[in-house]
């Protein structure tokens, strides 16, 4: 059973930075594509940023320059490094792994921007 684990959210100022983590577990972490997703509450969930099991990235046109979306196979964690956090970046943030036809979602974790 393939469980995804988020962390690093929480509340930080405009300007800010915050690191996300997400920990896949009971299965090889390596096969699976990784991507970035968020969510505001009454809204659709949208794609932030995903990286290739080759380690090829890509990100929405409003993360560029701020996200990074990165992977370490040793941990089994793909993480999303984002710097200059502006009121709008304000939303719950999923992480999502997909290899083949499976797909496998993370429980997680809320980013709130606010001075």
């Amino acid at each position: 059973q393939v469980q995804l684990v988020e962390s690093g959210g929480g509340l930080v100022q405009p300007g800010g930075s915050l690191r996300l983590s997400c920990v896949l577990s009971g299965d090889a972490f390596s096969v699976y594509g990784m991507r970035w997703y968020r969510q505001v509450q009454g809204n659709q969930r949208e794609f932030v940023a995903g990286i290739t099991r080759g380690g090829i990235t890509n990100y929405t046109d409003s993360a560029k320059g701020r996200f990074t979306i990165s992977r370490d196979n040793a941990k089994n964690t793909v993480y999303l490094q984002m710097n200059n956090l502006k009121p709008e970046d304000t939303a719950g943030y999923y992480c999502y792994a997909y290899w083949r036809s499976d797909g496998y979602w993370g429980q997680g974790t809320q980013v709130t921007v606010s001075s």
